[in-house]
C-alpha cells in the first residue's frame, strides 16, 4: 500500500511523527501503575507494533499487515483486563504524547478524537 496524499500520516510528517508520539506515550507507560503491569517487561516490542499500526491506520505503509497481518484491535486486546481506569489511564497518556508531539490541527483533532473512540472500545470489564 503506497502513502495516501493528504493523509494524516502525510499531515503530521510520516513516521517518525508517529515514533515520536509512540515514544512519548511509552514515558508515561513506563511509570503508571495502573498500565505498567498490562505491558511486558521489555516495552520495544510494543513501542514498535504501536508506531506501525499507527502509521499504517492514518494512511501511511501498510508495514503493521505485513509483519502482523489484519491489526484485530479488539481480539489483540481482549487478554487484558481493560476497564475505567486503564481506559483513562491509557488515554491521558496517549492525549499528552499527541501534544508533546507537537502535532498541530487539524491532525491534532483527528488523532485526539480517535484514541478516545478506540480506548473506549477495547474496554472489557465494566
Amino acid at each position: 500500500m503506497e502513502e495516501t496524499p493528504g493523509s494524516i500520516y502525510d499531515q503530521v510528517g510520516g513516521r517518525e511523527t508517529f515514533e515520536r508520539l509512540v515514544d512519548e506515550f511509552y514515558k508515561g507507560v513506563e511509570t503508571d501503575p495502573v498500565l505498567r503491569p498490562l505491558y511486558p517487561p521489555a516495552l520495544d516490542q510494543s513501542r514498535e507494533r504501536l508506531a506501525l499500526f499507527l502509521a499504517q491506520f492514518f494512511g501511511g505503509p501498510d508495514d503493521y499487515s505485513q509483519r502482523r497481518g489484519h491489526p484485530r484491535l479488539r481480539a489483540r486486546h481482549l487478554q487484558f483486563p481493560i476497564g475505567l481506569a486503564e481506559r483513562d489511564a491509557w488515554l491521558r497518556h496517549m492525549l499528552a504524547a499527541v501534544d508533546a508531539a507537537g502535532i498541530r490541527e487539524p491532525a491534532r483533532s483527528h488523532l485526539r478524537a480517535y484514541f478516545q473512540d478506540a480506548a473506549t472500545f477495547l474496554m472489557n470489564r465494566y
